[in-house]
């Protein structure tokens, strides 16, 4: 990918586009945090308030990034200089967001490769104490230096991520169209096989009941953290994808199928993971101690549970990577756009800082004690350091991303102009342009805000 803005890398089809932001958005958030958020907040009646929060706020706020980088072909900070210079710092913004949140992830994706072989060759090892095995071998929480958790896979995973994008979209396409397609046949084969065990009725009948006087305000708050988290928004991956489309293609109709195959892996995580765990009599959760730790003890107590484990592990795999490939794209167009870096140095740089500060993630969850300051509602906290680079993306940098970019759209460079975009000038229908206005001007920028206020105010926990 040249570093001119004339001979900029470009998405050779519409499918290739398509299955790499829905890869983008499809991350472990759909897998490990979907179920567990959908169990606690009312099964179908929580499943309802989801869908439509992703069809007004989800596919809105995607429309908008969409048009912005598809109006200027150039990566977030270059695109929202060209519009108006003075919000140059929200492109910035969603780069550095990025930035921070792939430290971590490829870390998580280093832990996912490490329990593919771990389920190959020793899974009795897991099995034995499940727990335990994340806590000492993946975190050190024994004492013992985690060299394979914290260094060796993510390295691996980092090192992955990196090679698919030194070939550019090319690369990134490439991997879509490879992986995608398997992320959902493996993730539909164990949402049947999980559908079938004994006991997995209760689960189904939980998933679809619905009863919405189990909804109140911190579901709903849940679900709209959970749609807008879920789609990668707010980094200024989506405006540098849309940055690599041509001006012919239809962003109304790729925004609506991005976000129905995001929405799809998350329907099926839930109908995956709720019935085993109904059938086995494991409490569902989220997060690292949930997919790594708790779920080997559904995966022990059902029938071709090791072979049902590994498959799971490479779902996560395949989730995190096609995830981490479009935010260190992301960080990599900025780094030869804007700054003037080599492509190949811009990745090794890049990568050095992404390995260093995603050690440090891991190593702070029990095996050192590196803490990082945090403030809110409830005064001056010191959470460990991990912890504290998840406050500081998803509480703060990532919504205040997404907010900005609305009200840029909605307010600065305006929604008729984005309209235009989006229809390529009149080429394409768009019925319900007249809602797109009012929901990016009004509703999206209130949505966002509480989200921001439940984060830092209140503390909630709603990525």
């Amino acid at each position: 990918m040249s570093t001119s803005a004339e001979n900029r890398g470009q998405f050779g089809s519409k499918l290739g586009f398509i299955l790499s932001a829905a890869g983008s958005a499809v991350g472990l958030g759909n897998i490990w945090k979907f179920p567990g958020k959908a169990y606690f907040c009312g099964g179908g009646a929580f499943l309802i308030i989801y869908l439509i929060i992703v069809a007004l706020v989800g596919t809105t706020v995607m429309m908008a990034e969409f048009t912005v980088g598809r109006k200027t072909h150039k990566n977030a900070v270059g695109a929202m200089r060209e519009l108006n210079a003075k919000w140059s710092w929200v492109g910035g913004l969603g780069v550095l967001t990025g930035f921070i949140i792939l430290c971590y992830y490829c870390q998580v994706g280093g832990w996912a490769m490490k329990y593919i072989v771990a389920y190959i060759v020793d899974v009795k090892t897991i099995w034995a104490d499940p727990t335990a095995y994340f806590l000492n071998n993946l975190l050190g929480a024994d004492g013992t230096f985690p060299l394979q958790g914290a260094v060796i896979f993510p390295f691996i995973f980092l090192f992955l991520t990196a090679y698919i994008i030194s070939h550019g979209t090319a690369g990134i396409e490439k991997m879509s169209k490879l992986l995608m397609p398997l992320l959902f046949i493996m993730l539909i084969a164990l949402m049947i096989r999980s559908c079938t065990l004994p006991g997995a009725d209760d689960g189904l009948k939980y998933m679809l009941n619905v009863d919405f006087s189990t909804i109140n305000g911190v579901a709903i708050l849940t679900a709209l953290g959970q749609a807008f988290f879920s789609l990668s928004l707010g980094m200024g991956v989506m405006m540098t994808y849309a940055s690599y489309l041509s001006n012919e293609d239809n962003l109304i109709s790729n925004t609506a199928i991005v976000c129905t195959l995001d929405t799809l892996v998350a329907l099926f995580a839930g109908f995956m993971i709720i019935p085993a765990v109904f059938a086995t009599g494991i409490a569902p959760g989220m997060g690292g101690g949930f997919g790594f730790a708790t779920l080997a003890g559904v995966f022990m107590a059902i029938p071709g549970g090791q072979l049902i484990g590994t498959v799971f592990y490479f779902l996560l795999f395949f989730a995190a990577i096609t995830s981490s490939t479009s935010i260190l794209e992301g960080t990599i167009a900025f780094l030869v756009e804007e700054k003037g870096f080599e492509r190949k140095k811009a990745l090794f740089g890049a990568s050095i800082v992404i390995f260093i500060i995603g050690v440090m993630y891991t190593l702070s969850q029990a095996y050192m004690n590196l803490k990082g300051i945090w403030i809110s509602g409830d005064g001056i906290s010191y959470p460990i350091f991990g912890d504290f680079l998840e406050y500081l993306t998803d509480r703060l940098l990532l919504p205040l991303g997404a907010f900005f970019t609305t009200v840029f759209v909605g307010w600065i460079w305006g929604t008729d102009n984005s309209v235009e975009e989006a229809t390529s000038y009149g080429k394409f229908k768009f019925t319900l342009a007249p809602v797109y206005k009012f929901i990016v001007k009004i509703l999206d920028p209130i949505a966002i805000g509480a989200i921001i206020i439940a984060g830092l105010v209140f503390g909630m926990s709603i990525s």
